[in-house]
């Protein structure tokens, strides 16, 4: 009988990749890619980063952010994932998860709602180390 190690959590989840990617990284803009792939959480964080780098209100970034975890969510639990686990930094498609949720916590923490900004932090260091490093860290 083969050995089974009982204390082995979930498996990393990989996320298909985001036909979102190849509009953004051709410089079509965040807003018409959202309009075009709504549930892609690389578009929204790339919308999120870009209001932010233009300056954006800190709550525009936190709702952008926010609708792109919600969104993250949603398709990480279509790929398998079940509310915890690894979800890899080193698989590009998570990248719009991660991303999302980084900078949820750091919007969160600007606009003053430090338990979502420590919730955001801790889950993003759980889910992936080397995200919550090159994100948060």
């Amino acid at each position: 009988m083969p050995f089974e190690d009982l204390m082995a959590g979930p498996p990393p989840t990989h996320l298909p990749v985001d036909p979102a990617a190849e509009l953004i990284e051709a410089g079509e803009s965040a807003e018409q890619v959202v309009r075009e792939h709504p549930a892609s959480p690389l578009a929204w964080a790339t919308l999120a980063e870009r209001a932010k780098a233009a300056g954006a209100d800190d709550v525009t970034v936190y709702a952008y952010a926010r609708v792109g975890y919600h969104r993250s969510l949603d398709m990480l639990r279509r790929n398998g994932w079940k509310g915890h686990g690894p979800v890899p930094w080193e698989h590009e498609p998570n990248r719009g998860f991660l991303r999302c949720m980084g900078l949820l916590a750091l919007a969160a923490r600007d606009i003053g709602e430090d338990d979502e900004w420590h919730r955001c932090a801790d889950f993003l260091a759980e889910t992936s180390r080397p995200a919550y490093d090159a994100l948060l860290g």
